[in-house]
């Protein structure tokens, strides 16, 4: 590394990439890696701020209430899919929080990025862990909706409550596990050094991880249940698309193309041209940041528009969470009419 020029009017100063014969600048990057800049550039102004703003304030609480309707339908129903969902939708606001709200808003938009390297490494951890736990919870629903319509006898004896809790419990401990090699993950808007042998290889790490081995699993298994359900539509029976399978393939395929654009960009970014060179690689990697965090909001209409049972479920619980606001605010004196049933009244009958 050396430095060459001076320093001119508004301009930092920029440091040589080494060639790798290290007598001059390479003839394939011509151009400089600039050093680390007080703000990190964003080319595409203030869009990413609002965008991030609308989706935590209209994503979180959508989450939160599908998280309360979920809960409800996994006691009531005991069922392993509803287990799964809700814990897929846990990874999502733990991901809008820690990503959406810490990285990107506070981290990113409020504190410019002064923040030491530690705190950010050590939320890389949580970030990393966050999108792992998703997306292989997300593997797990596949799998049991494979073994639902594939081997209907064997997951009817092995489906417990218990096996399924404990399945979730084995991948959030291996989620966290394996987020934490990414402490050492290279911030493409913050560090100025090059890609080393070590962010290759995280780089890569994530990128197996979070897409390419879980799409693998996604196109293997759901490939399978269609062809299973196109057999019993040759075979004269109705091919029935149950509602657990319907959001089954609507979560994986919303997954696989709102993710894409992010590994792409961070390939390129790789082996191509870094975001500290070239503005539309910077640009194109907060439109492929913005729609993978997009993943995070878009499972509740998937939901509402699939199921049924979910609408009124999501209708009972926002019933219940403002009755007891609009008791409160009736004034002293006025009687309020009982919802218990008392014993010996028919199924239905309340006072």
């Amino acid at each position: 590394m050396r430095l060459e020029g001076q320093e001119t009017a508004g301009q930092p100063r920029v440091t040589l990439l080494p060639t790798p014969n290290g007598s001059g600048p390479s003839q394939e990057f011509e151009g400089h890696w600039p050093e680390i800049p007080g703000r990190s550039p964003c080319v595409a102004g203030v869009i990413p701020v609002i965008f991030y703003s609308i989706l935590l304030g209209l994503g979180l609480p959508v989450n939160l209430l599908s998280a309360v309707a979920l809960a409800r339908l996994a006691a009531r129903t005991r069922k392993a899919s509803y287990y799964y969902l809700l814990a897929l939708t846990a990874s999502d606001i733990v991901t809008q929080v820690v990503i959406v709200f810490v990285g990107f808003l506070l981290q990113g938009a409020v504190l410019a990025r002064e923040v030491p390297q530690a705190v950010v490494r050590t939320a890389n951890i949580l970030e990393f862990a966050a999108n792992h736990a998703s997306v292989w919870i997300a593997v797990l629903l596949t799998i049991d909706r494979y073994d639902a319509l594939c081997h209907p006898l064997h997951h009817r004896a092995a489906s417990s409550p218990g096996r399924t809790r404990r399945a979730i419990t084995i991948v959030l401990g291996a989620a966290l596990l394996t987020g934490i090699p990414f402490y050492w993950w290279l911030d493409v808007w913050r560090d100025a050094d090059p890609p080393n042998t070590l962010d290759e290889v995280l780089k890569w790490a994530h990128c197996l991880t979070v897409y390419f081995i879980p799409c693998g699993i996604f196109l293997v298994t759901n490939s399978a249940i269609i062809c299973r359900l196109r057999r019993r539509g040759q075979s004269g029976l109705r091919p029935r698309v149950g509602k657990s399978t319907a959001i089954l393939l609507g979560v994986t395929t919303l997954f696989t193309f709102l993710w894409a654009p992010r590994i792409v960009v961070m390939l390129f970014h790789l082996y191509v041209a870094p975001v500290h060179r070239d503005w539309r690689v910077h640009l194109a990697l907060d439109v492929a940041n913005m729609a993978a965090m997009l993943n995070t909001a878009v499972n509740f209409g998937l939901y509402c528009f699939v199921s049924k049972t979910f609408r009124v479920t999501v209708q009972e619980v926002i019933h219940s969470a403002h009755l007891p606001c609009s008791l409160g605010s009736r004034p002293e004196g006025m009687g309020v009419e009982p919802m218990l049933k008392p014993p010996g009244l028919p199924k239905g009958a309340e006072l």
